[in-house]
C-alpha cells in the first residue's frame, strides 16, 4: 500500500430513500491532499483528465448525478456535509481535502464557513446531470449509475492513484 492510499478513507453507501448511491464504488477522501497550495487544485484534477471544472460550494439539498463520477477539492474554509443520503455519514471537509463521489452518491451541505469554497470535475470532462432526493429512484436510473466507466486516471495523482485500485 502506498503512504497515498494509506491516507485514504473510504465509504460504501447503499440506497438511502431517494438517493441510490452506487452499488460497487466506495466514496473517497483524500484528507489535506493539498496542505500548501491549494490554488493548484483545479490544475491538478485537469492535468489528470478530471475537467468540465468549476469553483462554487455544495447545494444545501441532497442531490446526486447519475451519468457521472465527481470529484469536489475544499480550497477555501471548511464545511460539514452529509454524503450517502439522510441516514448517510457526516463529514466535516476542510481547506485541502478531496472527496471522490461514484456516480449516484448522494451529498449535501449542512454547514460551512462563509468562506467555503471548492473546485469540482468530471472525469473526461462528463456533462453531470441533476437528481435530487424527492425524485424517485427508477431501475433506469441504477443502470445507468452502474454503467458509468471508472476512470483512467486519479483526480489527485494521476496514473498511479490509490482510485484506480480501490474502484477495480
Amino acid at each position: 500500500m502506498s503512504s497515498a492510499e494509506a491516507n485514504v478513507k473510504t465509504w460504501f453507501f447503499k440506497e438511502d430513500g431517494g438517493i441510490p448511491n452506487h452499488p460497487r464504488l466506495p466514496v473517497l477522501l483524500y484528507r489535506g491532499a493539498f496542505s500548501e497550495n491549494t490554488e493548484q487544485t483545479e490544475k491538478l484534477f485537469n492535468r489528470h483528465n478530471w475537467l468540465n471544472s468549476w469553483t462554487n460550494g455544495v447545494f444545501d439539498y441532497h442531490h446526486y448525478h447519475s451519468n457521472a463520477h465527481e470529484v469536489l477539492g475544499v480550497i477555501s474554509g471548511s464545511a460539514v456535509v452529509r454524503l450517502g443520503g439522510e441516514h448517510g455519514e457526516e463529514i466535516e471537509l476542510k481547506t485541502g481535502d478531496v472527496v471522490v463521489l461514484p456516480a449516484g452518491t448522494g451529498h449535501k451541505k449542512l454547514s460551512g464557513s462563509s468562506d467555503f469554497k471548492i473546485v469540482g470535475a468530471y472525469p473526461g470532462g462528463m456533462e453531470p446531470d441533476l437528481h435530487k432526493e424527492s425524485e424517485s429512484v427508477t431501475p433506469a436510473i441504477r443502470v445507468k449509475i452502474g454503467g458509468v466507466p471508472v476512470p483512467d486516471t486519479d483526480p489527485v495523482f494521476g496514473e498511479d492513484g490509490p482510485l484506480l485500485r480501490l474502484w477495480k
